[in-house]
């Protein structure tokens, strides 16, 4: 900049003169001739001094830029060099703790920190999930130590616990504020998808929310085998003997599976986290994040809503006052079995509302305990007999036959009129004017899908079945997913269906899981649900079961092989689905010469099939007391055709052989 003036100061002069110069030279002329002087076109500057052609005026103009690009060059050198000698004195300080550390700069493109005793690796083959983190306590992250340089600050191992530096690494928030995948529900839909998602993407952070303080477990057993066990601490532990004798937990793993919320973000290879007793109360879709009741934010890149349903209560019973309502059990989850369990062994009758598939296991499981300490079970609904809305009339009346045999009082056609509460006990009027007195109420009347996010997220309810409607990929919307019981999801072989059972949550968890991780494949896996009346009685069934429909019914003897408990010494599992694979869904069966019989009233129906018929073609099966026959069923189904004899179809599931 310098130069720039000294060569201005020189050239100004010569430029003022110039300019001087030519007017007197101008006003001379005007003077001697008397005229204006005759333009002529500019060919060059006015500015010419003697001795050159406009020579000055470039000098003058390309001094002026030169100037300018050296001032920029020295100031863009000296910030350069004092941001240089800045980081240099930085790195060189010495902690005021231990004198020798340097201080440490977390950088976002760092290695992310691993824990300090990590697993050793083992064989994943057998779980898609692959090696189980270890949940461990929060420590300081350690970042790799990376080469010096001129413009990077210089990574260091970190300060010492009792640092204030050190703590503020440590004091990890306990919610993470993102999930890469955030999975809403904490039930076995969500669990499905979170080891769908970890077998096809090894190194994904899923982060499960649940409202229960649990962590992820599998209901059937709730009211099945639970209440069957011999073990006195069973009600505690939570673990049972399944119908073949093996002990297992009602938990899908241990604690030591998951990691904490907490690691979930800087553990190395990625894990499964929940976040227990937390619940999502609102859902920005366009923005990617939720809200949790304690008003924290989570954001995702992909979401999972899993919120499966809430037991329905009876208008009846919410109108009937709150000493009713604290009589009445709505069973669901963990709490509620171990409250029903405990109420078993206090008082001396307790009375079950519904014929269904809920009401029916317990009221067996119930009746069992009732033939060794007395307690008097009820069970009550409004159809002609058990699952009666479920089988033909015939098989609903022999299997109500086969729960009184286990010590139930059933009682049929009971449409509840009132509810009331008097002396200590709660009396049940029907509307024919019969009266039951019972100490405790069981409501066992369905299940309606949760679906208190659909407002704020601006999801569609289906108005018909219920639940967050979704299409056969069981998306709702861009990044959302849902499957489980608030899942209305298009079926591409039955049409628009909703199901609660737990194989559908594994089959739609499983697959909406697949497709997060960008499978996009459609629903046409049919999923199986099955009931037990104890280890002796027990169906499966597959597709649309419904006693309004036309169905096809053919039996056969059974033999002692033909019983829930058989089935699951074969099959090595107590959760009879576990062991149904699509790898075996095309296979079929030898098939028997012998031709089997159509029912007879009265029959004593041991084993069989019964297909249920929309337009002639089978929509659902159910295999009574014939197990491992489940893949048969779902081809059958799938196929979509008319078939003139349904005797014939029935060989194939082999229900004559010995």
């Amino acid at each position: 900049m310098l130069k720039c003036k000294a060569v201005w100061q020189k050239l100004a002069p010569l430029a003022r003169d110039s300019s001087t110069l030519c007017r007197q030279n101008m006003k001379r002329t005007v003077l001697k001739c008397g005229c204006r002087p005759t333009l002529v076109p500019r060919a060059q500057m006015s500015s010419k001094i003697p001795g050159g052609e406009n020579m000055a005026y470039y000098i003058l103009v390309g001094g002026t830029f030169l100037g300018a690009g050296y001032y920029a060059y020295k100031t863009l050198s000296g910030d350069k060099r004092r941001y240089e000698e800045r980081i240099t004195e930085m790195s060189s300080r010495s902690s005021p703790l231990s004198g020798e550390q340097p201080m440490t700069f977390l950088q976002p493109e760092l290695k992310e920190a691993e824990p300090s005793e990590a697993p050793a690796a083992e064989d994943s083959a057998a779980d898609p999930l692959g090696p189980e983190p270890v949940a461990a306590e929060p420590v300081a992250a350690e970042p790799v130590a990376a080469e010096p340089s001129a413009t990077e600050p210089v990574a260091a191992e970190p300060l010492a616990a009792e640092s204030p530096a050190a703590e503020a690494v440590a004091a990890l928030p306990e919610i993470p504020a993102h999930a890469p995948y955030l999975l809403i529900g904490g039930g076995t839909a969500s669990f499905a998808a979170a080891r769908s998602i970890r077998a096809r993407d090894p190194g994904a952070r899923v982060l499960i929310v649940t409202e229960e303080p649990d962590l992820p477990y599998m209901r059937p057993p709730l009211s099945k085998e639970l209440w069957f066990s011999d073990d006195p601490t069973a009600t505690e532990t939570l673990r049972f003997k399944q119908w073949n004798g093996k002990e297992r937990s009602i938990y899908f793993q241990p604690p030591s599976f998951y990691v904490s919320p907490q690691d979930l973000p800087k553990v190395e290879n990625g894990g499964v986290a929940v976040l227990t007793s937390k619940k999502v109360v609102h859902m920005d879709v366009r923005g990617n994040k939720v809200r949790l009741d304690d008003d924290t934010e989570i954001s995702y890149d992909k979401c999972l809503i899993a919120t499966g349903g809430i037991p329905r209560n009876m208008q009846v019973i919410e109108r009937a006052g709150e000493e009713v309502r604290k009589k009445v059990t709505l069973f669901r989850r963990i709490s509620d079995f171990k409250s029903l369990e405990k109420i078993a062994r206090e008082v001396k009758s307790i009375t079950i509302i519904g014929g269904g598939f809920l009401g029916s296991e317990l009221a067996c499981a119930l009746g069992r305990k009732s033939n060794e300490s007395g307690l008097e079970v009820v069970q009550m609904f409004p159809e002609k007999g058990n699952m009666g809305k479920v089988l033909p009339e015939y098989l609903s009346n022999w299997t109500t036959e086969k729960v009184k045999r286990e010590g139930v009082n059933v009682i049929t056609d009971a449409l509840v009129k009132n509810v009331s509460f008097k002396d200590d006990r709660v009396e049940i009027k029907l509307k024919d004017g019969r009266m039951v007195t019972t100490d405790h109420i069981v409501a066992a009347v369905g299940l309606e899908p949760s679906v208190e996010l659909a407002k704020s997220a601006g999801l569609e309810v289906d108005a018909d079945f219920g639940g967050f409607r979704v299409n056969a990929e069981l998306q709702a919307r861009s990044n959302i997913w849902v499957a489980g019981d608030a899942a209305c999801f298009y079926d591409i072989r039955l049409g628009r269906r909703r199901v609660e059972h737990h194989d559908h949550a594994v089959v739609s968890g499983r697959l909406a899981g697949e497709n997060m991780t960008g499978a996009n494949k459609p629903y046409w896996h049919q999923s199986m649900f099955w009931s037990d009346l104890g280890p002796d009685v027990g169906y499966e069934a597959i597709g649309i079961v419904d006693s309004s429909l036309p169905t096809v019914g053919v039996f056969a003897k059974a033999t002692a092989k033909d019983t829930p408990r058989a089935a699951t010494e074969i099959s090595g599992t107590g959760i009879r689905s576990e062991s149904e694979t699509e790898a075996v869904a095309s296979r079929v069966m030898p098939i028997n010469p012998t031709v089997p019989l159509a029912p007879q009233q009265g029959d004593d129906y041991g084993k069989g099939v019964i297909f249920y018929l929309r337009d002639k073609v089978v929509v659902g099966i159910i295999l009574w007391n014939v197990f491992n026959r489940m893949p048969i069923a779902r081809k059958i189904i799938k196929d979509g055709e008319e078939h003139a004899d349904l005797n014939e179809v029935a060989k194939l599931f082999n229900i004559h052989e010995d």
